[in-house]
């Protein structure tokens, strides 16, 4: 097993996953069972699996949720190399919140948004819904539906929750 800094400090901290053995367990009953599957199917070459990335939710002790990803190293041209491997799968955790966005700039430029737009949009993802926008804004309601009028028109969304994802889509897959 390898792992980087960052999983030493998951390991070491034992929640939500610790080393048994020198092998990777998850404190959660359920989630450990899943991850001992899919580790075992990638072990064994099942095909079933495929290269597809396998994900199980966990729950840290103290509440917080995680994903960990699980990908397979089963590439056709890692496996005809004629060397033997003993990776079986690479494994990402994350933890699972949405992640503050680093470059709203590149989110306002690629929709054309204005400041204000940007702003509204980014209030509607972290505050909620208009009213508590309006509120923590202190912008009037109908200001508040006016701006995301046009924040779905230039999204072309039409759906608060659209714009979560759309939102989500900017985060660094790097962050956490």
């Amino acid at each position: 097993m390898h792992a980087n800094a960052a999983c030493r400090r998951i390991l070491d901290v034992g929640d939500p996953l610790f080393t048994l053995e020198g092998r990777i367990a998850a404190r959660d009953l359920r989630a450990d069972q899943a991850l001992q599957e899919v580790f075992a199917a990638t072990r064994g070459g099942d095909t079933a699996v495929g290269t597809r990335c396998i994900a199980v939710p966990l729950t840290a002790q103290n509440g917080t949720h995680h994903v960990v990803h699980v990908l397979p190293l089963t590439s056709g041209a890692r496996r005809n190399a004629g060397r033997s491997y003993s990776a079986a799968a690479a494994i990402f955790v994350r933890r699972a919140a949405l992640e503050p966005v680093s470059t709203p700039e590149l989110i306002a430029k690629t929709y054309r948004l204005t400041p204000t737009e940007l702003r509204v949009l980014l209030a509607i993802v972290e505050v909620g819904g208009v009213p508590d926008v309006s509120t923590v804004l202190g912008i009037a309601e109908t200001t508040i539906k006016t701006h995301l009028r046009r924040i779905f028109v230039k999204t072309g969304s039409d759906r608060q929750a659209d714009l979560v994802k759309i939102v989500a889509g900017f985060v660094s897959p790097l962050a956490g």
